[in-house]
């Protein structure tokens, strides 16, 4: 307890960023329809959110390198704030891309932060317990980040203020903590090439596990709106994705350590098409129904990013792991930059079962390229245990990297 306390400003910083952070996507996608966006344009601001967060994921390390911590932590805040408050002063989608931009540098920045002080401060001892805290607190606030939008009136002043003032309040915390400040770590070397020559599967994987998060978390709401579900209703539906997710990573992880990664990634797969389909074809269902498909959703998408990367990091040497990790991560925005945009196009020509046919296509295209992988090559001999990887930053590889090493 006395180590969770510890660190109780950092997690308090993570929550208040995250419930402001996660409750921009949906609001802004709700916002759109009641300002006349068109689903385009509403599917382009998810697009800029992912953009925001790549360019942050490799400035912050870089930024906290030379200004410190805590400033660096002040500056991405300052950039978040603006990015939310920016949206009461115009009604110019393009003008909002701009500002989600600003908002995921926010996201990705304050992320870098945070995790690179935690892993000066955890030890082999204490890993476990703080990066359970962590997620704990990540996952939780991400779910209570959704229902916010069941209480906020689009398109208004109020709802983006609140926002605003949740993600100032973030810097409350951290600024005001005890703890000293740690040495900057050095950024990592970014080469995407390193995941390929590794796995190629596992850039697969984390691509289409782009598909499916970003597509869903920033166009779900079209999708919801398009299908006859009130604000409350859309609230619930994204939560159930998150929670469903949350929940698979205990059995997936038993299943990824017991079985070839390569077999779990094609029944994960093999699932998630499942899954689209009786989405689509449940649209009549009544409520409960509805969101019991969202959950299933997520119980079946949401973990592919860490069996892909626990696949890739079985055939890494250890010197490797943060390198392979940012390069993972890298492959996953880049995925997430264009996943938003092109589901809203395509909903746009062909109605809203198209998003769940995009992401049941690409786990269709996953399926395969993971049986022509396994003819390829065998499992590799030494494997590393699953962790659950969070997408949050380029830094994330050196908090969890520790665990990989247990075998």
């Amino acid at each position: 307890m006395r180590l969770i306390l510890s660190f109780a400003s950092l997690f308090l910083s993570v929550i208040l960023l995250q419930l402001s952070s996660g409750g921009v996507g949906p609001l802004d996608a709700l916002s759109g329809f009641e300002l006349g966006f068109s689903t385009t344009q509403i599917g382009l601001l998810g697009s800029a959110h992912f953009l925001g967060f790549f360019i942050g994921c490799w400035w912050a390390p870089r930024l906290m390198g030379s200004v410190g911590h805590s400033r660096g932590f002040a500056t991405f805040t300052a950039l978040g704030t603006i990015g939310i408050l920016g949206h009461v002063l115009t009604n110019d989608p393009m003008a909002w891309a701009g500002l989600r931009i600003a908002q995921g540098i926010c996201i990705a920045g304050c992320y870098t932060v945070v995790e690179a002080w935690l892993q000066s401060k955890v030890t082999n001892e204490t890993r476990g317990r703080t990066m359970g805290a962590y997620r704990v607190a990540d996952m939780g606030a991400s779910l209570a980040a959704q229902m916010l939008i069941s209480v906020l009136p689009p398109a208004h002043y109020v709802s983006y203020t609140l926002l605003a003032l949740l993600c100032t309040a973030a810097l409350l915390p951290l600024t005001l903590t005890r703890v000293n400040q740690p040495e900057t770590p050095s950024a990592p070397r970014l080469a995407p090439g390193l995941a390929w020559h590794r796995s190629p599967l596992a850039v697969a994987g984390v691509l289409v596990a782009a598909l499916s998060s970003a597509s869903f978390r920033m166009v779900g709401p079209v999708y919801g709106t398009e299908v006859g579900l009130d604000v409350s209703q859309i609230a619930i539906f994204l939560a159930a994705f998150v929670g469903g997710g949350a929940l698979s990573q205990l059995p997936v992880g038993w299943l990824a350590d017991k079985f070839d990664r390569r077999s779990v990634l094609i029944w994960l797969s093999v699932a998630a098409v499942f899954s689209c389909l009786l989405t689509v074809m449940g649209q009549d269902l009544p409520t409960f129904g509805i969101m019991a498909t969202a959950a299933l959703f997520g119980l079946t998408t949401f973990p592919i990013y860490s069996v892909a990367a626990a696949h890739a990091h079985d055939f890494a040497n250890s010197h490797e792991r943060v390198e392979l990790s940012a390069a993972l991560m890298f492959w996953y925005a880049t995925g997430a930059i264009a996943a938003p945009w092109i589901a809203s196009a395509l909903i746009a020509r062909f109605g809203p079962p198209a998003l769940f046919m995009l992401i049941a296509a690409g786990h269709l295209a996953l399926v395969l390229f993971s049986v022509i992988r396994s003819r390829a090559r065998p499992t590799a001999e030494t494997r590393t245990p699953y962790v659950a990887v969070p997408r949050t930053s380029f830094a994330v590889g050196r908090l969890f990297s520790a665990f990989r090493e247990k075998r």
